[in-house]
């Protein structure tokens, strides 16, 4: 028996380390790591002991005899992968089954180097990989600043409910919310509450983890209508983000139109046709789950300007919506050229995993289907929208039809989901191109002490496992500028940060606030049947705070 990685595979490569016979690939050192969408185990040197699956921080990995039948295509993905390679070597001879080689040493400081004091500014994954590394690996002391009152970023408010095992990866993190040299500062947002210079005042280093918070825009008549939403914003009202709640979602028509060809467009394409009572026991927002089951949407066209054969997402997430219960997965072959690549792709393309679903032509007006009826998600190539129309709200999206020509799709809603932008953060430099922080090697141009990690350091690129490698070579550069004496040197301590911190604002919540937070979730959770049900707001949020604060304890 061997082990098979599946769909919620992060990439951190944490699977990698613990392996005792090297046949988990690409491995960090290997060019293909990170331009793969997963992490792959060879079946034919896999010795089943296990250690990945008990390593992984996503509960990934799995014994291939015990595979549910939805998740059997996994295990003839991580075989293709190596088909006319080579097993790893060494996994015959004992009882040191590695190959080993020189050894590295990747965090090589002098005897006598004195902590630092690290802010770390966003909780998301990019910010604390960059934390668990400086926490693991030297005696800094870190200050964790989030402009929201609760920690999670990306983990807590964009991975989609019904994947609560990527959401596990947040237990990684929380163990380093208490740590002793930890401080965290919720609810602080630089260039509103403090300043870059008065951050860097207080810390010989400070990182920043921001992400990409908002999205690319179509740029075509009516995207600013009522209707028009980005997969960013509805997203966050899924997920109870604070500063979505209070938007409202129409879900009374039977048709919605989402633009792209991501992983994001097919989350939000999923969740808007998914069973409402199997969101139930997932944590989506309460209002969200109302708003789902009195929704009358039944058809949810997915528009993608390329072919099927560069499609963006994954292909763990297209199998993902060949099983989902009560839905119908189609392709429009309204264009040829989408049928042809998918007759002609190979075993390991994209394309392959089309074959076999149902071709239909998406008519201009909506199927009206019966209340209880199978729900559908058309796959639409080769088109893209030209405008939307409408009086008030969105009527109709005009989309190509491959030909040079537009044809016009009764829909209620327009998602566009074709990719996420940072923006600037007060008193550092920005390239409005690219939406991202300029930098080498983690270290922000001209800024002697600041630095970056994430989606604001490289763009909106990989997924949560990706920021592992990317807080390593920015924890690197930032050891080696201390290492140089190049730092500038603080002038305030973390008491004085403290201070102004609680002096600017008095809404601040600290690790026992943010576990006070944790507790009550998880309550109101387990009163209806749910692993937690979020606190939506701001005002709640900090209320339940300060309400359950534990006393201090002595150090």
């Amino acid at each position: 028996m061997t082990y098979a990685i599946t769909q919620t595979c992060c990439n951190d490569a944490t699977c990698v380390a613990v392996c005792p016979v090297n046949c988990i690939h690409p491995t960090p050192e290997e060019r293909a790591f990170g331009s793969t969408e997963m992490l792959h185990i060879d079946p034919r040197a896999c010795i089943d002991c296990g250690a990945c699956a008990d390593a992984c921080p996503v509960d990934a990995i799995f014994p291939v005899d015990s595979l549910s039948a939805g998740q059997r295509e996994y295990a003839d993905i991580n075989a293709a992968y190596y088909e006319g390679g080579e097993p790893a070597p060494g996994t015959t001879e004992g009882p040191n089954f590695h190959a080993w080689g020189e050894p590295v040493f990747g965090r090589s400081l002098p005897s006598d180097f004195g902590p630092l004091r690290v802010a770390v500014v966003g909780t998301g994954p990019a910010g604390m990989y960059a934390a668990q590394d400086l926490l693991l690996h030297t005696a800094a002391e870190v200050t964790l600043i989030d402009r929201l009152p609760v920690a999670g970023g990306l983990v807590r408010y964009g991975v989609a409910p019904d994947h609560p095992a990527t959401k596990k990866v947040g237990d990684t993190f929380s163990r380093f919310h208490s740590h002793p040299r930890v401080r965290m500062h919720l609810g602080i947002e630089v260039g509103r509450d403090v300043t870059a210079e008065e951050l860097a005042a207080h810390h010989d280093a400070v990182i920043y983890a921001v992400g990409a918070s908002t999205d690319r825009r179509l740029g075509i008549p009516g995207e600013d209508g009522p209707g028009c939403l980005s997969a960013t914003s509805f997203v966050a009202w899924y997920n109870a983000h604070p500063e979505a709640v209070a938007q409202g979602v129409d879900l009374s028509a039977e048709r919605v139109v989402v633009v792209g060809n991501g992983n994001v467009a097919l989350d939000v394409a999923r969740i808007l046709v998914a069973d409402p009572e199997a969101l139930a026991g997932t944590d989506i927002a309460a209002h969200a789950l109302e708003a789902l089951r009195a929704s009358r949407v039944r058809e949810v066209v997915v528009l993608g300007r390329r072919g099927p054969e560069d499609a963006a997402y994954t292909r763990s997430e297209l199998l993902a919506l060949k099983h989902l219960p009560g839905v119908e997965l189609v392709v429009d072959d309204h264009d040829p050229r989408t049928g042809a690549a998918i007759d002609a792709s190979g075993a390991g393309d994209r394309a392959a995993l089309l074959r076999g679903l149902a071709r239909v032509r998406t008519d201009a007006v909506a199927p009206t289907t019966p209340d209880g009826a199978a729900r559908r998600i058309v796959l639409r190539f080769h088109s893209g929208p030209v405008e939307i129309l409408g009086d008030g709200d969105v009527r109709t999206v005009r989309v190509t039809d491959g030909g040079g020509g537009a044809v016009d799709l009764a829909a209620g809603m327009l998602l566009r989901a074709i990719g996420y932008r940072g923006l600037p953060v007060p008193g550092l430099p920005f390239d409005e191109a690219s939406g991202t922080v300029p930098h080498e090697g983690g270290r922000v141009a001209g800024l002697p002490g600041g630095y970056v990690v994430g989606w604001i350091k490289r763009g909106p690129s990989g997924g949560i496992g990706a920021n592992r490698t990317c807080a390593a070579e920015t924890v690197g550069t930032l050891l080696a500028d201390a290492v140089a004496g190049v730092l500038p040197a603080p002038t305030g301590d973390a008491r004085a940060f403290r201070r102004l911190a609680r002096r600017r604002n008095r809404r601040v919540v600290d690790a026992r606030g943010l576990a006070a937070i944790d507790r009550a979730e998880r309550d109101r959770g387990r009163r209806d049947g749910r692993p937690r049900v979020k606190l939506a707001t701001v005002e709640e949020l900090v209320a339940t705070a300060r309400a359950g604060r534990l006393p201090r304890l002595s150090r």
